[in-house]
């Protein structure tokens, strides 16, 4: 049955204005899945590597646990570790070097700047596609506010010209008003949702994160972890 309610009635009757509008927002709403399945698939990644950190505290060398973490190229754990060892052999270096480094920051103060700056380029990462969630889940609502109100002019035009408001003459401009609406929320609410989601997770694993940064700090500096009892 025909009917000026449908999405092809919208496309095929709607001028240039509501059609870049009915583009915005599929383009938002096609951009918003990605990042959502990209960083959900992400972040179930990072999940499993957390098992790892057993493994890599009972090893019996550094240099052990440090190669037993799978995915150097992708996990955090690793790149923080490597850039704790690495910080740890550069400050140590100064003794036989040059001391300038020794003069401004002990040890124990080197370490932990290198830490934070290494947990905080991971966080920093881990904020991919957020700024754009935020903003789609911020402007979708308005967007297509902006097409309810383009169709209601429509309405109005129809109104005007025939000098009558029969149900016939408004129904396909109100019909896009509506649709445009929808189309709006439909694009907000998987957004904002899904950046409330992947805010929190993020936060949880930038804890731990920085729980493994606390305990490398405690080995670096005084040879144990700070749990580890010994």
């Amino acid at each position: 049955m025909n009917t000026p309610f449908g999405l092809a009635n919208l496309w095929l009757e709607g001028d240039s204005i509501t059609r870049f509008v009915a583009l915005a927002l599929l383009l938002c709403s096609i951009v918003t899945w990605v990042i959502l399945l990209s960083r959900f698939w992400d972040l179930r990644n990072l999940r499993k590597l957390s098992p790892e950190l057993d493994k890599f505290w009972r090893a019996t060398s550094f240099d052990q646990g440090l190669y037993s973490l799978t995915n150097h190229g992708t996990n955090p754990y690793y790149h923080i570790a490597k850039s704790a060892l690495d910080a740890s052999a550069h400050h140590q270096s100064q003794s036989t070097n040059h001391r300038e480094l020794l003069q401004t920051l002990n040890y124990s103060e080197w370490m932990a700047r290198s830490l934070k700056y290494s947990i905080d380029g991971v966080a920093a990462k881990l904020q991919k596609g957020l700024t754009f969630l935020g903003s789609t889940g911020a402007t979708a609502p308005f967007i297509g506010l902006f097409g309810t109100v383009w169709g209601i002019y429509h309405a109005l035009i129809s109104i005007s010209s025939s000098g009558s408001a029969q149900l016939d003459q408004v129904a396909g401009p109100i019909g896009e008003a509506l649709i445009m609406t929808a189309l709006g929320l439909a694009v907000a609410i998987p957004a904002v949702l899904g950046f409330n989601a992947i805010n929190r997770a993020n936060k949880l694993f930038v804890a731990d994160l920085n729980r493994f940064g606390n305990d490398l700090l405690a080995y670096f500096v005084t040879g144990a972890r700070v749990d580890s009892g010994e």
